[in-house]
């Protein structure tokens, strides 16, 4: 038996011991219970599905072929044949199909998130693609119908930015960017380089979930709250008051600063939901690392020091190194064009988990 199918007969076990469970009245009269039992029996719901199914597409193509082997009546023959012909294909799908549906679903898939941008090595020229990087997702955002607002940004004097975090709003923003955590690599000749020689410099890109009130419980008393005048490139003052605010989670000593807003709320509020989002991530890292195996079953480890990408100017060429793909479309691609190398990571990420369940 494949194991895909034992997995399969372990799903189709748990669905009929839930869909006992929420007849019984203790269960129905715990409403916690009650619920998370409910939600697991929608989630299994499609696969269970589909595999009764598949079980009963081979079932007729068994009859099927036993009738052929006995049968004389050419219309028995007949028949079976056509009953091959119908469930031959449709078996062949859902042999495609089903073990994808195993693969363990990302709960933060359907998350909105908080992208941060930090020029790397390179100085202004690291600056300067940071602002080329924001303006790729951004103009991804705006294709995918999604709403954008920066939450925080250090514009750089050149142009671009030392700094930028900004939330990108809509469903299923986690799941086609969440790929795109770590370094990226820009090749090209600087405007100020006379010489015409090809500067490498990189930028640094984390992709967060939004973390919920729920999701994250922060203690407010271990919190340390600053605030103070926020101020434009070059020490240039932009705000007469103590609108800025920095946030600092004394037990794990993150730090986060917010001042684009005007309002000393609104830039802590921002700054909450950024901190929200950094400890979540913080804590899901911990667990991953425990979980080894599951590490090396993901494309990327979504760690920020990890290169994965590499924009060369001169050649017109972006080369994702986790899954060797090269693409010949650099303009099209920093103008938000990013499916085709969204899809194709998800891709090989599911290639890889499942090699897990077959």
């Amino acid at each position: 038996m494949k194991k895909w199918i034992e997995k399969l007969e372990m799903v189709l076990t748990r669905f009929k011991d839930i869909e006992g469970l929420l007849s019984q009245p203790e269960v129905i009269n715990d409403q916690e219970r009650f619920q998370k039992l409910s939600m697991e029996y929608a989630e299994l719901t499609d696969v269970v599905n589909e595999y009764e199914r598949y079980k009963e597409l081979r079932e007729n193509i068994s009859e099927a072929e036993e009738i052929l082997e006995i049968a004389e009546d050419e219309e028995m023959i007949e028949l079976a044949n056509m009953q091959l012909e119908e469930a031959k294909p449709e078996v062949e799908k859902l042999e495609e199909k089903l073990p994808l549906m195993l693969i363990p679903k990302d709960p933060n898939d359907e998350k909105n998130v908080i992208v941060e941008i930090r020029g790397g090595a390179g100085g202004d020229e690291a600056n300067l693609f940071g602002g080329d990087l924001y303006r790729m997702y951004s103009r991804y955002a705006e294709k995918m119908g999604w709403k954008v607002e920066v939450m925080s940004s250090n514009p750089s004097e050149m142009g671009g930015y030392k700094e930028i975090t900004f939330m990108i709003e809509g469903n299923g923003a986690y799941s086609r960017l969440k790929y795109e955590s770590g370094v990226h690599r820009v090749q090209r000749v600087p405007s100020t380089e006379s010489s015409g020689r090809i500067h490498t410099s990189t930028s640094t890109v984390a992709v967060l979930p939004e973390a919920e009130e729920l999701d994250i419980e922060i203690n407010q008393h271990e919190l340390k709250i600053d605030t103070y005048r926020s101020s434009g490139p070059g020490g240039q003052s932009v705000n007469t008051t103590d609108s800025a605010v920095r946030i600092t989670h004394e037990p794990t000593g993150l730090v986060v600063s917010c001042q684009d807003e005007k309002s000393q709320h609104k830039n802590r509020d921002k700054a909450m939901r950024i901190l929200r989002a950094r400890l979540k991530e913080k804590m899901e890292a911990e667990q991953h690392a425990e979980l080894a195996q599951e590490r090396k079953s993901q494309i990327g480890t979504g760690d920020r020091s990890e290169r994965i990408r590499t924009y060369n100017f001169p050649q017109g060429r972006v080369t994702d190194h986790r899954i060797n793909l090269t693409m010949h479309q650099l303009d099209s691609i920093l103008d938000g064009e990013l499916d085709e190398v969204i899809d194709s990571l998800t891709t090989a990420d599911q290639i890889e988990k499942l090699k897990q369940v077959q």
